[in-house]
């Protein structure tokens, strides 16, 4: 056993090395070519990808939402662009130096690393920690690399337990003996760093809220179930769609979706789904397009005879978020949810996964789920 961990430790460290020389590499270049022309008496400038909506389209084939080619240009001399031309290159030498000190910085961390006042002013190089994560995103896409691969990473959130033995960092850790918590899924789950061991699960179930994964895990229906069990805290951070991405794709294991009834729910299946257009450009890493949404459903109100205690009025931001989300492409086709969707709406009420509660404590992972597995009735 020691033996192989040690192996563990000197593969996760070889890897890292070689992925870090790569991200050095590409800074450098970057900030060659910003040399290059203040030399040459040019106006120095970088080129970003643009991350909006208008420069997001769907791969209907590939079922995920990607990036299209239009690029900005930022210019050291454009008063307009100045500013973000200069924190691009300051947050690239910062993530640099991370990089060749082989330590890691959280997002808060990185803002104030990077804040100071410019010398002969009252300017600081950041108003907030919004400018700083901003410019990283612009740094990552620029730099054709991952936040995580600079050094950076997000505040853990997000949990797992079932039958799955992983090496973080080396460490094997047994999913199976997390107790009451779970194992804490961490913000950078790159192949370098988390690594898959001994895996008898036959699929993985991502339920929404830390609430109702904790009633699964005491149920231990990851046990009953040979199962995985998730959950992201709401919509999941990129370190569990990352997670998500992986399991299916490296361990074949199907991923089924247990989330609330509301237009949120359905955005959350849609982001670990197709990807989310702010992140278009990691859909390829992140999202899992043969991901099943199990529930729960609009017509469950009557299906599991559920008392009018557990509507919840839809809004007028509810009602307007749910017809934008029917128009999204990868939904306009899909009968189904079309028909998910207008039920929603007709009933105008949302509902929980936790209103499953009024029926039995344990109803919704000892009836609801079981019964939609061995149906296999999802939507897709």
């Amino acid at each position: 056993m020691a033996t192989k961990k040690s192996t563990s430790r000197k593969s996760s460290g070889s890897s890292r090395q070689s992925t870090a020389k790569k991200t050095i590499g590409k800074i450098e270049n970057l900030g060659k070519q910003v040399v290059k022309n203040s030399l040459a008496q040019k106006d120095p400038f970088v080129d970003v990808p643009t991350r909006s909506i208008s420069n997001t389209q769907f791969n209907k084939r590939r079922r995920i939402l990607e990036m299209g080619g239009n690029s900005q240009r930022r210019n050291l001399f454009n008063l307009g662009q100045a500013k973000k031309f200069m924190q691009t290159v300051l947050l690239s030498e910062g993530c640099r130096d991370l990089i060749k000190a082989d330590k890691t910085l959280s997002l808060r961390g990185m803002f104030y690393k990077s804040l100071h006042t410019i010398a002969g002013t009252n300017e600081k190089t950041f108003g907030d920690q919004g400018e700083s994560d901003t410019i990283l995103e612009d740094l990552e896409v620029t730099l054709d690399t991952l936040r995580e691969d600079l050094h950076v990473f997000a505040k853990k959130r997000g949990t797992m337990v079932g039958n799955i033995t992983v090496i973080d960092n080396g460490d094997r850790i047994d999913c199976r003996r997390m107790g009451t918590g779970g194992y804490a899924i961490p913000s950078i789950c790159e192949p370098n760093v988390l690594k898959f061991d001994k895996c008898e699960a036959k699929f993985v179930l991502h339920v929404e809220k830390d609430t109702v994964w904790s009633r699964f895990n005491e149920d231990r229906f990851w046990e009953t179930h040979n199962c995985i069990l998730t959950e992201g805290s709401g919509q999941p951070p990129r370190g569990v769609r990352r997670l998500l991405n992986r399991l299916h794709n490296e361990l074949n294991l199907p991923i089924y979706c247990l989330l609330d009834c509301d237009p949120w729910g359905h955005y959350i299946y849609s982001v670990i789904k197709q990807g989310s257009m702010n992140l278009a450009y990691e859909s390829r890493r992140m999202a899992v397009p043969e991901a099943k949404y199990i529930g729960i459903r609009s017509d469950d109100y009557e299906r599991c005879d559920l008392s009018d205690d557990v509507k919840i009025q839809l809004n007028d931001r509810d009602i307007e978020r749910a017809k934008q989300i029917a128009n999204y492409p990868w939904f306009a086709d899909r009968k189904d949810w079309q028909k998910e969707i207008k039920r929603l709406l007709s009933n105008g009420f949302k509902m929980e996964v936790e209103s499953l509660i009024t029926k039995d404590i344990s109803y919704v992972s000892e009836v609801y789920v079981p019964e939609r597995l061995k149906k296999k009735d999802f939507l897709d």
